[in-house]
């Protein structure tokens, strides 16, 4: 497992494009905010930490086509689908989730306290928001591994992805939103929406990777 988890790592950092592009992409999102709703730092200090959540959320969709892609494409996918039959399918699944988030996601939770400064927000709510994306977002590479088992047989099947794992990544942001706005509105709590996302994300750890296994069985039947 830790020699697949490092293949795919550096798989992902010799196409060199997977994390510069969600990057990118996360930055365009919130440069873009200002210009929508104003220069008032008041009321983007307030918005911020939603609308870093819904760039991440849009970044991480970005790059669920390539998980099994490239695996399908050089013939690989078929040998690991059949060498996981052998020990536990979910197990790989997993790793592969895990190397994904390293290499495409992690970035961008390392970028967000800088543009979280770029949307005037303050310091509790930048260390917040950062917190809860760090828990929150390999809940959605999880349950994007389902989505991008069941339409990597597809020609053109990253819409699919996005249309199949958008309703289901709903929940992480509300609560990822939910514990970041806790974090700097006093009335609000923090804990209990931290709490709930790390359940979500722990919970995903499980059934994504089983369903993710399932489909890929019978899709490469």
């Amino acid at each position: 497992m830790w020699a697949l988890y490092l293949r795919d790592l550096r798989l992902a950092f010799r196409a060199g494009s997977g994390a510069l592009t969600g990057v990118i992409f996360f930055l365009a999102v919130i440069a873009t905010i200002p210009f929508g709703v104003g220069p008032d730092l008041n009321l983007l200090a307030r918005i911020g930490p939603a609308i870093l959540w819904i760039g991440a959320l849009l970044s991480c969709l970005l790059g669920l086509d390539r998980l099994f892609q490239a695996d399908r494409e050089d013939g690989s996918l078929d040998l690991l689908v059949l060498e996981a039959d052998r020990h536990m399918p979910a197990l790989t699944v997993l790793v592969k989730c895990l190397a994904h988030w390293t290499a495409s996601v992690l970035p961008l939770v390392v970028a967000s306290p800088l543009l979280g400064l770029f949307m005037n927000m303050p310091a509790a709510g930048i260390g917040a928001t950062t917190l809860t994306l760090l828990v929150g977002t390999p809940a959605i590479a999880f349950i994007g591994a389902a989505g991008a088992a069941v339409a990597v047989a597809l020609p053109r099947g990253g819409v699919l992805i996005s249309v199949l794992v958008l309703p289901l990544a709903i929940p992480v942001l509300i609560f990822g939103v939910s514990a970041s706005y806790g974090a700097v509105n006093d009335p609000e709590p923090f804990l209990p929406p931290f709490l709930i996302l790390a359940a979500l994300t722990l919970f995903s750890a499980v059934v994504g990777p089983v369903a993710a296994a399932v489909a890929l069985k019978y899709g490469t039947d």
